[in-house]
C-alpha cells in the first residue's frame, strides 16, 4: 500500500482544524499553528498515526478479525461504506443504535427479523395481500437501512474506526466497554485520547476522509490477502504431504 504524500495530504486538506475557540486542549501535541483563528493541524504527525494505524488493521484483518467502521455524518457515509464493502468489513452509516454491540444479541434478532421478511417477501406463494406486502416492503427497507452493514456480523468486531470520534461517541463508549481497539480520525475540537490510534485529520471535508480512509482500507486488504495466501500454501504443502 501506497501512504499519501505530504502533498497528497495537503492537496485533500487533511490539515484544516476547527476555530481556535473550539479547540480541546489535548489536541495541542497534533497542531502546527494558528492561521487566521484557525488550527492547522500537524501532517507530518496525520502521516506517522496513519501508519501506525494501518499496521494495526493490517494485523488485525490478517488474524481474521473484523474491524467495524462507523461513519454517520452525511459527508462521510457514501465513502465509508464503499471503503467497507470493498474488504467486506461492517459498517454503520445511517445511525448507531444505542447498544449495536453492547447489547449485540438484540440486533441479532433485529437482523433475523430483517431476514424473514424478506424471504417472506420472496415466496411468490406467500398468502399475503397487496397493502401487507407493501406495509413488510416498507418495514424491511427501514430495517435494512440501520442494519444492513451488520447483517453478515455472527460475532462483535476485534476494533472499530470512526470518522469523527466526538459525534460517533456512543460507539466510542460501547467499544471501551467491551474491550475493542479503537481507531479514529480526530479534529482539533476532539479529544484523541478517547481512541488507541488516534489520527489527527479534518474530519469534516469529503476529500480529506476519503485519503485517510482508503489508506487504511488498502491495509485492511493487504491483511486480507497474506491471511488468503497462507491457507493456499498451507493447502499445497497438504496435498504435497499425501
Amino acid at each position: 500500500m501506497e501512504k499519501p504524500t505530504y502533498k497528497d495530504l495537503l492537496n485533500a486538506g487533511v490539515h484544516f482544524g476547527h476555530l481556535k475557540k473550539k479547540w480541546n486542549p489535548k489536541m495541542l501535541p497534533y497542531i502546527f499553528m494558528e492561521r487566521k483563528g484557525i488550527h492547522i493541524i500537524d501532517l507530518n504527525r496525520t502521516s506517522e498515526e496513519m501508519e501506525r494505524a494501518a499496521k494495526a488493521m493490517k494485523s488485525i484483518a490478517k488474524s481474521g478479525k473484523k474491524i467495524m467502521f462507523v461513519a454517520t455524518k452525511k459527508q462521510s457515509r457514501e465513502i465509508v461504506k464503499a471503503a467497507a464493502l470493498s474488504v467486506g468489513m461492517p459498517f454503520v452509516v445511517e445511525r448507531w443504535l444505542g447498544g449495536m454491540m453492547t447489547n449485540f444479541s438484540t440486533i441479532r434478532k433485529s437482523v433475523k427479523k430483517m431476514n424473514s421478511i424478506e424471504k417472506l417477501l420472496a415466496d411468490q406463494s406467500a398468502n399475503i395481500t397487496k397493502k401487507e406486502r407493501l406495509m413488510l416492503s416498507r418495514k424491511k427497507d427501514k430495517l435494512e437501512k440501520v442494519l444492513g452493514g451488520v447483517a453478515n456480523l455472527t460475532r462483535l468486531p476485534a476494533a472499530i474506526f470512526v470518522v469523527d470520534i466526538a459525534h460517533e461517541h456512543i460507539a466510542i463508549k460501547e467499544a471501551h466497554k467491551l474491550g475493542m481497539r479503537t481507531f479514529g480520525m480526530v479534529d482539533t475540537n476532539s479529544d484523541p485520547t478517547q481512541v488507541d490510534f488516534p489520527i489527527p485529520a479534518n474530519d469534516d471535508a469529503s476529500k480529506s476522509i476519503a485519503i485517510v480512509t482508503q489508506y487504511l482500507t488498502a491495509a485492511i486488504k493487504e491483511g486480507l490477502d497474506e491471511r488468503q495466501q497462507k491457507r493456499d500454501n498451507s493447502k499445497k504443502e497438504a496435498k504435497t504431504v499425501k
